[in-house]
């Protein structure tokens, strides 16, 4: 007759195993816990790094407004030099017509009652020529009782005089032009220069 044997079931206390219950439902409400806090610390990221592109692209919209409003500002500029300018190559071409017929008029003096007919011609012609010049806002320089100035002025030569001062233009060897306020052509002139004593001359 076999002996039975005897087994032992060890069994945890009650109170053991409330325990770890309690302690598992603990540490799964904690991992819900923190799974709750992730997300919205995400959240809170993507809104931060929306907001700085938000303001780059703002500040990038207002670098190409600006860039904008100088170009249409520069090219409403750049139209109105056109216009004022365009005419200005045939312009100074014919520059030299009007000192060809001022010349004439000069030479004529009107002394021949036979050249009458013609003298009136190149005067009246002369005339029209300065009122086209007019309309395109081309206009002569004042030299004669000026002081030179080299941005308007070229001089040709100097004179010793004591009836001017010294600088100041006394002739006018060719006429200069401006056009709108840019110049056109320069006025070729002859400037006082103040005489030498003959002392000085000596020495």
């Amino acid at each position: 007759m076999t002996a039975k044997k005897k087994i032992k079931i060890e069994t945890e206390p009650e109170e053991t195993r409330y325990k770890d219950i309690v302690s598992e439902k603990s540490n799964s409400g904690e991992e819900k816990k923190d799974a709750a806090v992730d997300p919205l610390k995400e959240i809170q990221a993507e809104l931060e790094t929306a907001k700085q592109e938000s303001k780059e692209m703002y500040d990038r919209f207002l670098r190409v407004s600006a860039e904008f409003e100088n170009y249409k500002k520069r090219s409403v500029r750049e139209m109105d030099d056109f216009r004022k300018y365009a005419n200005q190559s045939l312009t100074k071409e014919m520059l030299a017509v009007v000192d060809n017929l001022e010349r004439a008029l000069n030479s004529s003096n009107g002394n021949s009652s036979n050249d009458k007919c013609m003298v009136d011609g190149v005067n009246m012609t002369l005339k029209e020529i300065l009122k086209v010049f007019e309309k395109v806002n081309v206009k002569p320089i004042e030299s004669v009782g000026q002081l030179f100035d080299p941005t308007f002025h070229q001089a040709m030569m100097q004179e010793e005089t004591d009836e001017y001062p010294e600088n100041t233009i006394i002739t006018e060897l060719q006429k200069g032009y401006m056009i709108h306020d840019r110049l056109l052509r320069p006025s070729m002139v002859v400037v006082a220069a103040p005489k030498v004593k003959t002392n000085d001359k000596k020495e």
